[in-house]
């Protein structure tokens, strides 16, 4: 027997730590980490110890024999199959952490954001031996837990799991949280730098990036990250209001956040009454006329940006017919065995019949937007169809052919990235979206200095990518950078005490 890591895995690798024989990969110091869907259990090195399942905090592992789809092992196996993956070490090279100079007085620090990776970065605190530390969490909203209460759908209430350790978190000895407190409003970055040693911003990236095309302003044109926080009840977008009267929609983008809001416009109403969605949004969606949702990828189907357990779950979802619009390619000639086992299930679904169902999700590559269509409000979107090219260095990227279309639509959704917003008295890099820094350490752009006590982690330190615990390696990466100066004196002494 051999334990399986399924759909729901947040790649947080505590599962890696605890594994004796090594056979969890990618882990956080491994190549490929910060792009992998997810981890993937080595079956043929999995002694069948359970310590994984133990320490999983979405339920996500499961033993073989327990499979509900099968395809889960394959998907793990598959991972595997690439020669580079194919010779892991039996064990895991042990690190020492720096010492810590001689405390007399608890080291202060404020995070501010209390999603994924402000929690997980005060963990990162809490946990280290022999370290006397008071951490103040501080949060903008009346909940917590950031995109995992606002961002996560609601049918996916495994991955919702995390929050229950996040709680934990946040109640130890040390630890203090504070909520409906904005950090630029009703505290200022100076008075925080006042009364703690650092400051850890950890805010994530609340805004989205523009399709910048004509039409993109009427109404009808909505961003995703409106209509998630939307049905999720995000107090910034609970009083919104989604036209749902037309029989189609677009959503222009092809990741897993896209996925989300194509189901949730298509799930059987009944199969959402028994989750957290907002109320006000199950009733606006009894009530909708939409059919059919269109799925916009710019490139190829090899390039999807959704994952494939997010595929899979998605085919697995009753009262709904996926279906696969535009040109694949050929499995064998895709060399990434993950990317290989994606394509191959999107050819499964290509050659499926329809079943009749209800509603309908209709995945269509290569094609861009080029307008939004419509005099007063939303009637349609123009797609340009395109093609791959390679260019001098290799790099794939999509080509317009100069042929469009139509699609008749009332609700067009752009979902082609989120993006952080600058923040007062700190620098702001515009092409990414982030803070400059450097290991976390916030520095000045100008002359590459850091500004002492300032860190970042998250999205606003490595812009919006990877899931819920790929936030968890990033905050260890900061919070270590913080500790190394500490230990070498470099953070202010605080010279208040923050009420």
């Amino acid at each position: 027997m051999a334990y399986v890591i399924t759909r729901s895995c947040c790649n947080d690798a505590a599962c890696v730590a605890v594994c004796p024989v090594n056979c969890i990969h990618p882990g956080p110091d491994e190549p490929g980490y910060a792009r992998a869907e997810m981890l993937y259990i080595d079956p043929d090195t999995c002694i069948d110890c359970g310590a994984c399942v133990d320490v999983c905090p979405v339920e996500a592992i499961v033993a073989d024999f327990e499979l509900d789809d099968e395809r889960y092992a394959d998907l793990n196996r598959a991972y595997y199959a690439s020669p580079e993956h194919a010779d892991y070490p039996s064990t895991r090279p042990k690190s020492s952490p720096e010492p810590l100079p001689e405390q007399h007085s608890p080291l202060r620090v404020a995070i501010v954001g209390s999603g994924p990776a402000g929690c997980y970065a005060a963990e990162a605190l809490l946990n280290r031996k022999a370290l006397d530390v008071d951490v103040h969490i501080f949060e903008r909203l009346s909940q917590p837990w950031g995109l995992v209460r606002y961002g996560v759908a609601p049918d996916h209430q495994s991955t919702k799991a995390v929050a229950a350790q996040f709680n934990r978190t946040v109640t130890r000895d040390g630890a203090t949280l504070h909520l409906d407190v904005e950090v630029g409003v009703d505290v200022t970055l100076d008075e925080l730098l006042a009364g703690h040693h650092a400051v850890l911003y950890a805010s994530g990236a609340a805004d989205d990036r523009r399709l910048s095309v004509p039409g993109e302003d009427l109404p009808g044109s909505e961003s995703a990250t409106a209509f998630v926080g939307w049905y999720n009840g995000h107090p910034d977008h609970a009083g919104r209001d989604f036209d749902l009267t037309g029989d189609r929609a677009v959503v222009v983008g092809n990741g897993n956040v896209a996925l989300d809001v194509a189901r949730i416009l298509t799930l059987p109403v009944d199969a959402l009454a028994d989750t957290d969605i907002a109320p006000h949004a199950l009733s606006a969606l009894a009530g909708s006329c939409i059919a059919e949702v269109v799925v916009l990828g710019r490139r190829g189907a090899e390039h999807a940006a959704f994952t494939t357990p997010e595929l899979l779950a998605l085919t697995e979802t009753n009262g709904i017919d996926v279906v696969v619009d535009g040109p694949l390619p050929d499995p064998d000639d895709i060399a990434d065995p993950i990317t290989r086992f994606k394509v191959e299930l999107l050819h499964e679904i290509a050659g499926r019949a329809a079943t009749g169902a209800p509603k309908r999700i209709r995945l269509q590559f290569l094609s861009s937007p080029v307008e939004v269509l419509g005099s007063t409000r939303v009637t349609g979107l123009r797609v340009a169809r395109n093609r791959l090219v390679t260019d001098e260095h290799g790099a794939v990227r999509a080509e317009a052919t100069g042929n469009t279309t139509d699609i008749e639509c009332g609700l067009v959704l752009r979902s082609i990235g989120y993006r952080a917003t600058p923040l007062p008295g700190l620098p702001f890099d515009e092409r990414t979206a982030t803070l400059p820094n450097q290991r976390g350490r916030v520095h000045d752009p100008a002359t590459g200095t850091p500004l002492p006590g300032v860190y970042v982690a998250g999205w606003l330190k490595r812009g919006p990518s990877g899931g819920v615990g790929t936030n968890k390696a990033c905050a260890a990466e900061t919070v270590a950078a913080l500790l190394e100066d500490y230990a070498a004196g470099r953070l202010p002494e605080p010279r208040a005490v923050l009420r």
